[in-house]
């Protein structure tokens, strides 16, 4: 159960507070050689709140948030939270064009980022996006581009490095701010509401951009039935490799430490060698993914067995018959593990559906879960919208209190997510079972799974015809052993053009995420069309198969 006792008006501004009450000297968060425990942590989440307080961001605004993995992400969280604005998490494998959407749609009035991290300069993408003109030397932000943006902090690789021009350093942040806000914070806390907007997800959707997923703070319901699926208690250690700005590590991270004063190795990346070894030398209880990360574990330890015996249980999206054989080898490999299968997206929230502890190893590698309190599912024919009978296969609907708000500025995009009798449109294919099951057979909206991450192959296409060279693109997905699926995409080219496939894939690095990047270019006289004007994907899908085994560039 959640720290003191949750009711239904606890709010993400009270879990810091809260779990400091309940588990203050234990550790709460590892991070390579930096540790913190629930005190420690809540007096940081503080400090930086008053810094954002100073710093001008006032109860209501949306912070962009551009970080990996990492402490400060995670007081970050809750600092937004206790000042009570809103938190919009920005993926940080999207480029200057992915990340200058979420932050003007978003009408984020702050950006917090690194200057660099490993290989990839923020900065410079920071850069390009508010110019040198654009960023006054108070540090106030004159955009023509994101009229909303007042501010960038920087969280500089060196923290004695100077921040950028025009910019605010991390440091100032978390610098002890006195008394003289205290007063300001605890107010402000205490005035937000479970009603009030925690955070803005973005997810791609069937448009041809991401759509920012309204979430209030009513989400943390929907954790107390995780840790009691999970029989999660504060002598867990969770392994975290998850990214924060995802619903699956937001949730599986910080949130289930706080709600159950568990202990939380935080990484970077995913690394499979990396996570068993901790699992052996740390004494690891529960990890949580997708089945990419599964296979990476079952690889890793059959070339390096480890004593997996502390390992007890995770949460893992299953149902799909590309993760069968993956999740019965993880029954056998890493045992003692009990996999607990699971049906979630952004709208919905991580665990809509979910096995359990007892469920038979079928249930556990074949279904997505049961539906969670508070859920009821339907699977209806898309079509005609009747109910379907069970082990036929539809459109999964469902109605339940966990459901979003809203599409961010998307009123039409909202209304069409939901039927005339209020049924939320998942837009997803699968079946439920007579033993109550679900099983997710994949999407209807042509969404791309590529490790986990969703593309929208219209996003893509849409970048992709911005090419001067580029009449035509669609964008299908091919099955790849490693990442589930990758994007193939079909080039038309203009008329008197012959673009290559390097020039077309040198117009996308950099520029979007990689995992959007197709990973062959397939020129094509013209895409093939149906009698209604639409591309017709089936055929091309074919063809992306058939052209298997020829040059992979990326």
């Amino acid at each position: 159960m959640l720290p003191t006792p949750w009711n239904p008006s606890t709010t993400l501004a009270d879990l810091p507070g809260l779990a400091a009450i309940r588990w203050g000297g234990r550790e709460a968060l590892a991070f390579g050689r930096k540790r913190e425990t629930f005190a420690e942590l809540a007096v940081k989440v503080d400090a930086l709140a008053r810094g954002l307080i100073a710093a001008g961001v006032e109860p209501g605004g949306r912070v962009g948030v551009w970080l990996n993995n990492c402490p400060a992400y995670i007081h970050l969280i809750f600092a937004i939270a206790r000042i009570g604005a809103t938190q919009v998490p920005i993926n940080t494998r999207f480029r200057t064009a992915d990340a200058a959407y979420i932050i003007g749609q978003a009408e984020c009035s702050t950006l917090i980022t690194h200057d660099t991290s490993g290989p990839i300069n923020y900065w410079a993408m920071v850069r390009e996006m508010v110019p040198d003109d654009e960023r006054r030397a108070d540090g106030t932000i004159k955009s023509t581009a994101f009229p909303h943006l007042e501010r960038i902090i920087i969280k500089t690789i060196d923290p004695d490095i100077a921040a950028p021009a025009g910019t605010s350093h991390w440091r100032d942040m978390i610098a002890d701010n006195g008394a003289e806000l205290e007063a300001e914070l605890q107010t402000r806390a205490a005035a937000v509401q479970v009603e009030d907007p925690a955070f803005i997800m973005y997810t791609s959707g069937t448009t041809g951009f991401p759509k920012g997923v309204v979430r209030n703070h009513g989400f943390l319901r929907n954790q107390v039935d995780r840790v009691h699926h999970l029989g999660t208690t504060e002598t867990d250690v969770i392994y975290n490799y998850l990214p924060l700005f995802h619903i699956f590590g937001y949730l599986d991270g910080p949130m289930l430490s706080m709600a159950t004063g568990n202990r939380q190795i935080l990484t970077e990346t995913f690394d499979a060698e990396a996570c068993l070894d901790a699992v052996e030398a740390e004494g690891v209880t529960q990890l949580s993914g997708f089945e990419t990360h599964v296979n990476g574990l079952i690889e890793a330890q059959l070339r390096k067995p480890r004593d997996l015996s502390s390992l007890r249980t995770g949460v893992f999206g299953a149902g799909t018959f590309s993760a069968v054989p993956i999740m019965r080898r993880a029954l056998e490999v890493l045992a003692p593990m009990i996999p607990i299968s699971a049906y979630g997206m952004t709208e919905i929230g991580g665990n809509a559906c979910l096995s359990f502890l007892g469920s038979t190893a079928e249930q556990m590698c074949e279904t997505s879960g049961r539906p969670c309190p508070g859920f009821d599912f339907r699977v209806i024919d898309p079509e005609t919208g009747h109910e379907q009978a069970h082990e036929t296969p539809g459109e999964i609907i469902l109605k339940s209190y966990n459901i979003m708000t809203c599409y961010y500025k998307k009123p039409e995009e909202t209304a069409k997510s939901y039927n005339a009798d209020g049924w939320f449109l998942t837009g997803d294919m699968g079946y439920l079972r007579a033993d109550g099951y679900l099983r997710f057979l994949g999407r209807y909206k042509d969404m791309l799974k590529i490790g986990g991450e969703n593309v929208d192959p219209m996003e893509v296409e849409a970048y992709l015809q911005g090419h001067p060279d580029v009449l035509e693109a669609a964008v299908v997905g091919r099955p790849d052993e490693r990442l589930t699926e990758v994007a193939v995409a079909f080039v038309a080219a203009r008329p008197g053009r012959s673009p290559s496939e390097d020039e077309i894939l040198d117009f996308c690095r950099g520029r979007i995420a990689s995992f959007k990047i197709p990973r062959q270019i397939l020129f094509i006289s013209e895409l093939p069309m149906t009698t209604t004007g639409k591309v017709r994907k089936v055929e091309l899908r074919q063809q992306a198969v058939d052209a298997m085994g020829e040059t992979d560039p990326v």
